[in-house]
């Protein structure tokens, strides 16, 4: 059986100092992943403080655009309230899959054999006697 680092360490969830620190804000909402997301007290600005506790790893590319909006002030109150909702046409957001074996590979890439087009032979390399 393993020691819980979780509330020791800030790459895989919010660390105990930051759960100490959310004490008394309030929670404002839940994405689809699993984000919860906080607001309170005010920055130097004068505008509302907001936070997103991560569900799993620490990736920036988790936040989906509704509540990236959000927290960035773009929009006032919760995406659910402020925002229209998705139309039927609109894929849900993905976070970043570079490093995964969903990450995109173009046709030339190792991983899938390396083997590009052929040159059409429109292209002339430069040559400083030109």
């Amino acid at each position: 059986m393993g020691i819980n680092l979780n509330p020791f360490t800030w790459w895989n969830g919010a660390t105990i100092g930051t759960w100490f620190g959310l004490r008394g804000k309030a929670r404002i909402g839940e994405d689809a992943l699993g984000n919860v997301y906080y607001e309170g007290g005010r920055d130097t600005a004068g505008n509302p403080r907001r936070w997103v506790i991560y569900n799993g790893s620490n990736d920036a590319s988790r936040v989906p655009p509704e509540w990236f909006s959000w927290l960035h002030h773009h929009v006032d109150s919760a995406p659910d309230q402020a925002l229209p909702p998705p139309r039927p046409w609109q894929k849900p957001a993905k976070p970043n899959m570079t490093g995964t074996a969903e990450a995109y590979r173009p046709s030339g890439a190792l991983e899938k054999g390396g083997h590009r087009q052929a040159a059409t032979g429109d292209y002339e390399a430069w040559s400083p006697d030109a």
